[in-house]
């Protein structure tokens, strides 16, 4: 029997064990799930949608409890952790609300002697892979939605976070969703490897490395399976000379180093116009400074620590590069008492005088580090924004919107914020272009990666009136 470990980022102490499935637990769990699948997609979607409802019910009522764990489980301190549970449930209720409208049967118009309407199948069984550095929000952006549009689903969570899949599957069964419909598995790499080549799965939602993400497309390759890769960015702000200076530097610094920089779409570059820069670096310096870096179960930290001392030290190096090319660095260790090399424990840090030779301008650092650029005019900005390999989220900070409009609208990301960043609204669809991915989740359209058209053409011979549909 193999077990995986998750090392608490907080000690490094061995915060909970679990035995990995094998290919006896593999097969079962498939078996279990096309069961339980042929009469979940029968059921009326006003019942998938009340069982969706009960579970949020079931989730939130463990918010503390829930809270504490991801505090454990992945370091974020305590002050923030209820705040997942919260977007949780606002992203899986909001799902839910329009999950009738979003399945409901596409009716044509009227035509003599036929019926014609488009009905959307589930596909089937969904895989779902999930990172730990947002455990329960990034993994109910598609078990939810899969689980309205009437697939069963197999959750494999990070090894980092095995407690997150145990805690939404429990609360979905005492809601009342049949067994087998929404199961977890904790495997291994090659084991996950196997579970996605099976072919009862018919869709795969991977949040991760780029590198993880080809790895999946390349084991799948020839299967046809329904694929939705989430894989990171290198996402950038643009302050332009008429931006509400302080908004946008409280805006930035949050999104930047909420959750230690450890989040997909957090800021990792900014551009701010010549006019603003010097002000925003001082302004956005003495925010950082405030910051208290410390163990995350005391209410007063507001930084914990990196997932572990090889992530920590890898931005370092990026850091350390960069300002052996001419970076400034703008705050000092000191301030930050925890900070200790070698460790997860690591402080803020800002630099200007960067290029984008730089790694730390090009490549994912996943990090409380910032990068921020002079720019003179809204053309070097977007020349430098579109300049990365990934396209995520970009943020731009302007009080004209028509402006706003013009550069969003060539820019080469999946979603633009105005005056703000950092945020999933589950109504908006969410997807990337270049290395950040592929496919799409949330909103009305995000259900159409979780099922098939499938075309209804009855000629009746009737000259008026339709079958229903629903």
């Amino acid at each position: 029997m193999h077990y995986l470990q998750c090392i608490s980022p907080i000690d490094n102490s061995v915060y909970l064990e679990r035995a990995l499935a094998g290919e006896a637990e593999i097969r079962v769990a498939l078996d279990r799930a096309a069961s339980a699948q042929r009469a979940w997609r029968l059921t009326p979607i006003a019942e998938r949608i009340a069982v969706v409802h009960r579970a949020v019910e079931c989730f939130c009522d463990r918010k503390k409890r829930l809270g504490e764990e991801l505090c454990w489980m992945m370091g974020r301190p305590i002050r923030y952790s209820g705040g997942e549970i919260d977007g949780f449930a606002e992203r899986a209720c909001t799902l839910a609300d329009i999950a009738e409208t979003a399945l409901t049967d596409i009716p044509l118009p009227f035509k003599p002697g036929f019926t014609r309407f488009i009905r959307r199948d589930p596909l089937g069984i969904s895989l779902v892979i999930a990172p730990w550095n947002y455990p329960y929000l990034t993994a109910v952006n598609a078990v939810v939605p899969s689980l309205l549009a009437g697939n069963a689903v197999i959750l494999k969570h990070s090894a980092q976070t095995p407690l997150c899949a145990e805690r939404m599957v429990e609360a979905f069964r005492e809601a009342g969703l049949p067994y087998g419909v929404f199961q977890y598995l904790h495997l291994d790499h090659p084991c996950t490897q196997r579970l996605a080549c099976a072919g009862e799965i018919q869709h795969i939602a991977f949040t991760g490395s780029v590198d993880g993400g080809a790895a999946i497309e390349r084991s799948v390759a020839g299967r046809f399976v329904q694929l939705g890769l989430e894989l990171g960015g290198k996402d950038p702000a643009y302050v332009r000379a008429d931006a509400d200076l302080q908004l946008a530097v409280e805006s930035i610094v949050d999104g930047a180093y909420f959750n230690s920089g450890q989040s997909c779409c957090g800021i990792e570059r900014a551009y701010v116009h010549e006019q603003l820069f010097d002000e925003f670096v001082a302004r956005a310096v003495a925010i950082i400074r405030q910051y208290r870096l410390g163990h995350p179960q005391d209410p007063q930290t507001t930084l914990g620590p990196l997932v572990c001392a090889a992530a920590a030290d890898r931005v370092r190096v990026q850091i350390d590069e960069a300002v052996a090319e001419g970076a400034q660095a703008h705050l000092q260790t000191g301030d930050f008492p925890m900070d200790q090399r070698g460790t997860q424990y690591m402080a803020p840090q800002l630099l200007t005088g960067v290029r984008h030779k730089m790694r730390v301008m090009r490549e994912e650092s996943f990090g409380p580090v910032l990068g921020v650029q002079k720019v003179h005019d809204d053309g070097e900005a977007l020349e430098l924004m579109n300049n990365s390999r990934y396209g995520l989220s970009a943020a731009l900070f302007s009080r004209d919107e028509e402006a706003a409009l013009m550069i969003a609208d060539h820019l080469e990301t999946g979603t633009i914020f105005l005056n703000r960043c950092d945020y999933l609204d589950p109504e908006l669809a969410w997807s990337g272009v270049k290395l950040s991915g592929r496919g799409c989740t949330l909103s009305r359209i995000g259900f159409e990666q979780l099922t098939r058209p499938k075309s209804f053409h009855f000629k009746t011979g009737k000259e008026e009136g339709q079958f229903a549909v629903r």
